[in-house]
């Protein structure tokens, strides 16, 4: 008996480990047309929802009486509003009500988020006007330039529709995130939030002298000057280091320039230092311009706009559809470790 479980334990854990290499090929082949493969964009009006816990409320607390007389004020503004509607000129109707668009960006050191952002901002782009706004709630502590430079770059094609931008920071926009907020027309952040961070940093382990105790040698050729300043492995110099030194001091001159070509109110030397401050003091430095959460701005906003949260869905890629969205996770951790300890030219 023993011997018969032994060979199907056996078995089995051969079955699993073939339908798991079978499972890495084939998401391996369909990487390549993930990208064919359309997402899908999610609409959903905040206000419905608001109503729906504000009618529940009064459901729970009110007698029937007031209940009864709510109920009537309200379909009789209805009525009114309705007849207003039918009595108005056709473009008086278009521009009635304005839209509040409402993005979620969290932002990692890779800014992985812009992937799905600059789809809902295409999205939004091909109904949005000028009367209505993009409110974008930001959580970010940054991560490497070029990821957060085409995030702020697909945030300023907003701008450049002349649609106005608002950023809601509820936690952190720091570094990145904080070169992301800097696109809008008008930042808010609440009381505790962390803003600023507007500096560069890098750092790179070395294990050289490690591997040489270990005679072990590491040998790295490169053809042009430059191509590799600093390395992990083999032995720094001096002229690699200060290569590498005003790499991120001609970094941190760009950002400055980006932040103050937004936010020309700033002033850049007094508040790039790398420093962060909190939102109720980063109002003081105009680093903001509102000490708000998000939750309120959006409920200012309830009574007389649509507020419209976007949601675009990236298509499940085949490693997801097998099931085997362990792996894609561990490798999120996995860089979420590395990003923590080596860190180029980042944000």
């Amino acid at each position: 008996m023993l011997e018969f479980l032994t060979d199907y334990v056996g078995f089995l854990l051969k079955l699993v480990s073939v339908a798991l290499v079978i499972g890495f090929l084939l998401a391996a082949l369909s990487s390549g047309k993930r990208k064919s493969q359309p997402g899908s964009l999610s609409v959903t009006k905040l206000n419905e929802s608001y109503d729906a816990m504000k009618a529940e409320l009064d459901h729970q607390l009110l007698d029937k009486k007031v209940l009864k007389s709510l109920a009537k004020e309200k379909k009789k503004k209805e009525k009114l509003e309705k007849k207003a509607l039918k009595k108005a000129p056709k473009e008086t109707e278009e521009v009635a009500k304005k839209r509040l668009y409402v993005l979620d960006f969290d932002g990692d050191i890779k800014a992985s988020a812009v992937e799905t952002m600059r789809e809902e901002i295409t999205a939004i782009l091909s109904v949005a006007k000028p009367q209505d706004e993009v409110v974008v709630r930001l959580e970010s502590g940054g991560g490497v330039v070029h990821g957060y430079g085409l995030a702020a770059s697909q945030l300023q094609r907003i701008r450049e529709a002349n649609i106005p931008l608002t950023i809601c920071v509820d936690k952190v926009a720091a570094s990145g995130g904080y070169m992301m907020a800097c696109v809008a027309d008008k930042i808010i952040a609440a009381p505790f939030a962390i803003l600023g961070s507007i500096g560069v940093v890098a750092q790179v382990p070395n294990v050289h002298r490690l591997l040489d105790k270990s005679l072990i040698d590491v040998e790295l050729h490169t053809a042009g000057k430059y191509k590799r300043t600093l390395t992990m492995l083999g032995v720094n110099t001096d002229e690699g280091r200060e290569k590498f030194k005003q790499d991120l001091e001609d970094t941190h001159g760009l950002f400055k320039r980006f932040v103050s070509s937004q936010r020309p109110q700033l002033d850049i030397e007094d508040i790039a230092t790398g420093d962060t401050w909190y939102g109720s003091e980063a109002i003081e430095n105009k680093l903001i311009d509102v000490v708000m959460t998000s939750d309120a701005y959006l409920v200012s906003h309830y009574e007389n706009a649509d507020v419209i949260q976007v949601t675009y869905k990236q298509p499940k890629g085949m490693a997801e559809r097998l099931g085997l969205s362990f792996f894609s996770a561990l490798e999120q951790k996995a860089v979420s470790w590395v990003g923590k300890i080596t860190q180029s030219r980042g944000y």
